[in-house]
């Protein structure tokens, strides 16, 4: 699939180069786009020193509430949700604390980390999988949830605004909490829906109602805020909660005798290995996007696209958003290419590039968590997972647009 994506990126600007060269008498195109090639392959390498130290740094403190016995509790405090969601799964067993370790990871923003966590909570899941090859309820729940992206902190996009630029990187924390919501609870509705879950279970309303009058109570309250108190606040929370974060893992490790600097190191080691890997993917993906700007080809498109919405009489800005959002199912590098080429293009506090970034926190890669999550353990048969996830994912792009425009528009 990413061979096919890579590919169609350089044929389609391949195409344009040659259409406006012959047709439009561009002779400079050439140039361009390998200038461009250049410039991306910097851009990749700059990007990714700060993305070593954002994994190095996340996944030493992640390492110490692992040690400390955060996750664990976190584990036991969802267990009876899970018994409810997850029926199959017995009570303490080894999956429990591996899904609440995935999910701690991507609500930290940590979608690398959370891979190599997540293809353990798969096969965990697939020991307890009477088939082989067909796709068990959990293992469908657990996958969609992951799919609809439960960020809570998108420390990765803050890093990818820092390194724009830009001068309050966590001004889109509220809209991607927001976004991700939607996602979420569409993702959670529709798998729940299809598989016949009892939501209106007393041990799962006793977790779902509170959470849902708290962030009903916490959009009203946004409601009543205007624009520039919105943003303000998003910042203030952002930073508040990241730094907050720390202080609790180390506190409580402090508190649970753990070397809190050395566990921290043992952690950050491994936030190291998974960074250097995705250097080669990274200068892949900026590069082929990069080409397919600079050739016309995205711009062709993207105002193929504003033409149909200035018909229908809306606002045409989130327009120059859409590609992240439409690369995002399959790839996250391209559409972490796409987010950092917009951000480049337009302003890093430019709208387009705010709805971009809020889509990059909300949305996950679809595809690619169903063929590498499901790959992992050998399942052929996906059931229910892809309609589920997609819609999930367009919950998040829509909830993303709608979003910013409520507090940027």
């Amino acid at each position: 699939m990413l061979n096919g994506l890579w590919l169609g990126f350089f044929v389609v600007a391949a195409v344009s180069a040659l259409a406006q060269w012959l047709i439009g008498g561009n002779a400079g195109i050439f140039a361009a786009m390998v200038e461009s090639i250049f410039a991306m392959a910097k851009l990749s390498v700059e990007v990714m020193v700060l993305l070593f130290g954002t994994l190095t740094l996340w996944l030493g403190f992640l390492k110490i509430a692992e040690k400390a016995g955060i996750v664990e509790w976190l584990a036991k405090a969802l267990g009876p949700l899970f018994l409810r969601l997850m029926p199959e799964v017995p009570a303490g067993h080894p999956a429990i604390g591996l899904i609440t370790l995935n999910f701690a990871a991507n609500g930290l923003g940590l979608d690398n980390a959370a891979t190599p966590i997540g293809l353990k909570a798969m096969k965990a899941l697939q020991e307890l999988n009477p088939s082989a090859t067909v796709a068990s309820n959990a293992q469908i729940l657990f996958l969609v949830l992951n799919a609809s992206s439960l960020t809570l902190l998108p420390v990765t996009i803050f890093m990818y605004r820092a390194q724009q630029g830009a001068p309050d990187p966590t001004l889109v924390f509220l809209p991607i909490l927001l976004a991700t919501s939607c996602s979420t609870l569409v993702g959670l509705l529709s798998v729940a829906f299809v598989q016949r879950l009892r939501l209106w279970d007393p041990v799962v309303l006793a977790y779902l109602i509170p959470g849902a009058l708290v962030l009903g109570a916490f959009m009203a309250l946004l409601a009543t805020l205007s624009a520039t108190a919105l943003a303000g606040l998003s910042s203030i929370l952002g930073n508040l909660t990241l730094f907050g974060l720390i202080i609790v893992f180390l506190v409580i490790g402090g508190l649970r005798k753990v070397k809190v600097y050395e566990t921290f190191v043992e952690g950050a080691k491994e936030g190291f290995d998974v960074a250097k890997n995705l250097l080669p993917y990274l200068v892949a993906m900026l590069c082929a996007v990069g080409v397919l700007r600079a050739s016309g080809a995205l711009d062709f498109g993207l105002d193929g696209i504003r033409h149909l919405v200035e018909w229908a009489g809306w606002d045409t800005r989130f327009v120059d958003a859409l590609p992240t959002a439409m690369v995002k199912p399959f790839s996250g590098s391209a559409a972490r290419a796409m987010l950092i080429e917009t951000m480049k293009t337009s302003g890093v506090d430019s709208f387009p590039a705010l709805v971009a970034a809020t889509v990059q926190g909300s949305t996950e890669t679809t595809f690619y968590v169903l063929a590498v999550y499901f790959g992992a353990v050998g399942i052929q048969r996906a059931r229910h997972a892809v309609g589920c996830a997609l819609l999930a994912e367009l919950a998040g792009v829509l909830g993303a647009i709608g979003v910013c425009y409520w507090f940027f528009g």
